[in-house]
């Protein structure tokens, strides 16, 4: 039983979805447009401001499109009505971030700063206040698209252990280590 599947998705108000024809969803709102190919076997039923995906028959096949494909029409409604936002910290002395346009250039410990360039579907913004790390702040309708910016920009220098120094998710917990410790059991 596919308790994601069933639950409905509730469509705010000036929130469109289209089925054509090949099972190709249109999402349209306030902020922008979005379509999806899905599986032919799985079906929507829109009734007033309710959206309902619905599967053929018990499969595992069918259960697993199920669940996945009632979330992706999800994010998809909730990216055109509000959208989604991810924020990078880049933490180190010295470590920048300064964007122009859609080029992202970020000064991160290496012999050269990095120049990153977002595609145009990710609204870009750097935050450099004193006393705090640089925030790279990153807008998007399409989530999976933002994740994928978002981990890419994140794998150019990932947070080490010891110091917390990189680049992470603003809400990430990093583990830390503890260090070597001087003058332990040292001889005698």
């Amino acid at each position: 039983m596919s308790r994601i599947g069933k639950a409905p998705i509730a469509l705010p108000a000036k929130v469109e979805v289209n089925v054509s024809k090949g099972n190709l969803v249109t999402v349209k709102g306030p902020k922008g447009s979005l379509s999806r190919q899905i599986d032919p076997d799985i079906t929507l039923r829109q009734e007033e401001s309710t959206l309902y995906v619905e599967r053929p028959t018990e499969q595992k096949r069918h259960k697993a499109m199920h669940g996945l494909y009632r979330a992706l029409i999800y994010n998809m409604v909730h990216g055109v009505s509000e959208g989604f936002v991810r924020e990078l910290e880049v933490v180190g002395v010295g470590f920048r971030a300064a964007n122009t346009g859609q080029m992202l250039e970020l000064t991160i410990g290496y012999s050269h700063p990095i120049m990153f360039e977002l595609p145009t579907e990710v609204k870009l913004s750097t935050i450099t206040e004193k006393g705090a790390a640089p925030v790279v702040k990153l807008e998007s309708i399409d989530k999976e698209l933002l994740g994928l910016v978002a981990s890419k920009i994140r794998s150019l220098r990932k947070p080490e252990p010891y110091k917390g120094k990189g680049i992470k998710y603003k809400e990430e917990i990093l583990r830390r280590k503890a260090g070597k410790t001087a003058g332990k059991g040292g001889k005698k």
